[in-house]
């Protein structure tokens, strides 16, 4: 038997509190990133965890240490369950969040509240309607932007994710920072990363030292603070003074955060992800339903977590296609 508060440090000491668990694979936008041109095979229905299953699953997380659970998809508010899903989580000793593309927002207000969900990551990628027709295929522009106001109304703690793509939004840095003079979100400026099917090269990526350059260029080093990152941050975050909300940069490609990294993800049809760049997986829900314990499952996928990026260390590593052609795309992962 496996010590409970142990399976979940890896041999780098890295203790994973946070599980990032995603719901389905179905999105309602078709983000070129995210979504290969041509789609993704969808796996079988019956291979998806049910509410049940993810319920058990994450309650044997728990147990061992998960204080932290943020729901993923595709996008998580087309699963037809969701509200059975977040108040079965909402019983467990937890911090409880999602990431979602904001458009079905309005038609479940009621639940995020009644399982006191409070933090939900916004994903919107341009200020612009056309580009955002253009990145997502749909136009559902204002409607993302009506939702974003809803929940800022309804006092909800707001990041927006920003994926930056050179030629494309990298022009709206300063735009992105300036919504946060008037409106207190935190925006989140995300290196554009590698994973099946999105065509990926360094040359379309905005770096945080390329991001950095800009701000300085519109903002006096006087207005500029930057803050205290918190412990295990994916985001170094700053602020210009006298605006009501921050922004923050991932950069997982050119100053990864990997020391820190306390998150673990759960696909939609039940297998680990101890690393968002690794290829290998670990099959949880078979084992789950043959009655099998999954705790040496868990505890044997976290040990085999590379120190930097799934091992792929250098950025020349990550210019090499063979290393992470095989990964899912991202829309199969979950954010």
């Amino acid at each position: 038997m496996i010590p409970s508060k142990t399976i979940l440090t890896d041999d780098f000491g890295r203790k994973h509190n946070y599980l990032r668990i995603s719901l389905l694979e179905k999105c309602n936008l078709r983000c070129t990133y995210c979504m290969p041109a041509d789609g993704i095979a969808l796996s079988p229905k019956a291979s998806l965890m049910t509410s049940e299953e993810i319920f058990a699953i994450a309650q044997t997380f728990v147990e061992n240490g998960v204080d932290k659970i943020r729901l993923t998809g595709g996008e998580p508010l087309l699963r037809k369950d969701f509200a059975e899903i977040v108040s079965k989580l909402s019983t467990l000793e937890v911090s409880l969040s999602i990431t979602t593309n904001g458009i079905l927002i309005d038609r479940h207000i009621d639940v995020l509240k009644q399982a006191e969900i409070k933090k939900i990551n916004l994903s919107l990628d341009t200020l612009i309607a056309s580009k955002f027709h253009s990145i997502t295929l749909r136009n559902q522009f204002e409607k993302v932007i009506d939702n974003l106001h809803l929940l800022l109304n309804h006092d909800f703690q707001v990041k927006v994710n920003v994926v930056l793509m050179k030629g494309f939004n990298d022009n709206e840095i300063i735009d992105f920072v300036n919504l946060t003079e008037s409106l207190p979100i935190a925006v989140r400026f995300i290196e554009f990363m590698p994973f099946a099917g999105n065509e990926w090269d360094r040359s379309k990526m905005v770096s945080q030292k390329e991001i950095l350059s800009q701000v300085e260029e519109n903002f006096s080093l006087d207005e500029i603070q930057k803050l205290e990152d918190e412990k295990n941050f994916t985001a170094r975050t700053y602020k210009i003074k006298g605006f009501q909300g921050d922004f923050g940069i991932i950069s997982s490609i050119t100053n990864p955060f990997c020391d820190g990294c306390n998150r673990i993800r759960l696909t939609a049809n039940g297998k680990i992800k101890n690393c968002l760049f690794s290829n290998s997986e670990t099959d949880l829900l078979t084992a789950f339903r043959n009655g099998e314990s999954i705790t040496e499952l868990i505890s044997a996928s976290v040990k085999s977590k590379k120190k930097v990026r799934s091992g792929m260390v250098t950025i020349s590593e990550m210019d090499d296609p063979n290393l992470h052609f095989d990964n899912r795309s991202m829309i199969a992962i979950g954010g």
